[in-house]
């Protein structure tokens, strides 16, 4: 199964025209991005669910911070029931510079992702639920004619507590990363965390959710993969980046330029070992080779942004290559 994101940082009209494309490229899963400062992911989410047929639907991923639990089970269900049975809830801690944009400190992520999952669960079979923990709700319910409890949940995880909670309670799990080196890691907690899982939970997807920029120019789609690289080499913890022997200082600086939003400068301090570690770049034969070194070790890819210098060229060539 090969999924995709399409970011909603261009009109919702134009995500929608690209998502008729890759569902007709081959992708199974589409995934709508969840940031602020971009357009509203459900929104673009159900334009998607109006023009397309098979391919499963979902934020990819929506954090349980700046919108209550309550409320983002809500929005998951009515996807669901628009799309016909076809929503996929990417759930995560969210991006903690960006919450911090609105005020909001991101306390207890492990415990807040695993209780709204177990809320949202409730809330989609049908029961009302009171709960008391790192959020609150009172008799809360969803009025909606029929249950949703089908909804696969994937947890977007980057930690090692992460994803071993996620293979323990979750059915799948996005993990952020686009080198084999970072997935065969992640493969090891995921399989830690699997020997406690519970019969009942049923099967479970591991998912690598890879930066990927594809072009019949590899130095195009290195280049267009720059600004991605560069938010994910910045804030990348100083043991991920010493696993590819990446200057730790270099990354400090690259990371120092996004804070203070000179994003000239941050790409520009990008190298091509980071563009290596954390990003799947360069021509379909490059992709293809790279795509087969993480599935070694991880169930499925998810193409994430920023997938190439164009991106409905880039959707055809991957479905060409990866679907």
């Amino acid at each position: 199964m090969t999924g995709i994101e399409l970011t909603p940082e261009i009109p919702v009209s134009e995500v929608r025209e690209l998502g008729v494309r890759a569902e007709g490229a081959g992708f199974e899963t589409i995934y709508s991005s969840c940031h602020y400062n971009n357009r509203d992911p459900f929104a673009a989410l159900a334009l998607l669910a109006d023009a397309t047929e098979d391919v499963r639907l979902g934020p990819g991923v929506a954090n349980p911070y700046e919108v209550h639990p309550v409320r983002l089970a809500s929005q998951v269900a009515t996807l669901d029931e628009h799309s016909g049975g076809r929503a996929v809830c990417g759930l995560g801690a969210g991006d903690r510079s960006t919450l911090r944009n609105l005020g909001v400190e991101r306390e207890r992520p492990l415990r807040r992702v695993l209780e709204t999952m177990q809320v949202a669960r409730e809330l989609w079979a049908g029961e009302r639920v009171s709960h008391d923990g790192t959020f609150a709700a009172t008799d809360a319910g969803l009025n909606y004619a029929e249950e949703v409890s089908e909804v696969p949940v994937h947890v977007g995880a980057q930690g090692p507590h992460m994803l071993r909670m996620a293979a323990k309670h979750a059915d799948g799990v996005l993990f952020n990363a686009s080198h084999p080196r970072d997935v065969a890691w992640a493969n090891e907690r995921v399989a830690e965390g699997l020997a406690e899982r519970p019969e009942s939970r049923g099967d479970f997807e591991f998912a690598v959710f890879a930066s990927v920029s594809v072009a019949e120019e590899r130095e195009a789609a290195r280049e267009a993969a720059r600004p991605p690289v560069a938010f994910i080499a910045g804030g990348a913890a100083d043991p991920v980046l010493e696993r590819h022997g990446i200057d730790v200082e270099a990354a400090s600086e690259v990371g120092a330029a996004v804070e203070r939003g000179d994003f000239r400068e941050a790409f520009a301090g990008v190298t091509d070992a980071m563009i290596d570690a954390f990003s799947v770049a360069g021509t379909p034969a490059d992709v293809t080779e790279r795509a087969a070194a993480l599935r070694e070790h991880a169930d499925t890819v998810v193409c994430g942004s920023p997938l190439g210098p164009d991106r409905a060229t880039a959707i055809e060539l991957l479905g060409e290559t990866l679907c």
